[in-house]
């Protein structure tokens, strides 16, 4: 039988394994959330408008992601020393992943063919996944709009 595709990624399913660096040099697994929901959000890249947008609406609802057992984890292809100063200039109070090979957006099915002023390139698409305490997709959101996003995330978890 063959793998499952992420395109055929659905609630109930098992979400797909993750094993990266933040950005102090910290390991994060899927399997270390074990009983907690995990809220995994993929964006682009740090310190751009938009990711900025998102970013800070999360560290603004930290306090209430906390309070229902969850916990938020960024991921973006940028390196450990971006991550660290994205979170400095904005006071980020939640990790940020590096997946410099993009092995984890190709997992969850966010790397993709993206256009800008005529010229196609690879990139990640906006999404977010809330993986149970279980390890199963409880929901995903993929183009997201940043936002207002955290609210609508903080509903799911």
């Amino acid at each position: 039988m063959a793998a499952k595709t992420t395109k055929d990624l659905k609630p109930g399913d098992k979400a797909p394994a993750f094993d990266c660096l933040d950005e102090k040099g910290q390991r994060h697994a899927l399997k270390d959330y074990k009983g907690k929901t995990v809220i995994l959000y993929f964006y682009p890249k740090d310190d751009t408008p938009g990711c900025t947008i998102q970013a800070c609406d999360f560290r603004d609802n930290i306090a209430a992601f906390k309070a229902k057992g969850a916990v938020v984890l960024g991921v973006s292809p940028d390196s450990a020393a971006s991550h660290q100063k994205f979170i400095n200039k904005f006071g980020l109070n939640f990790p940020l992943l590096s997946d410099g090979d993009q092995a984890v957006c190709e997992a969850y099915g966010v790397w993709k063919k993206k256009s800008f002023m005529g010229k196609e390139y690879m990139g990640v698409e906006r999404s977010t996944f809330v993986i149970g305490g279980d390890g199963k997709l409880l929901f995903m959101e993929r183009g997201v709009t940043p936002k207002g996003h955290a609210a609508a995330m903080l509903e799911k978890a």
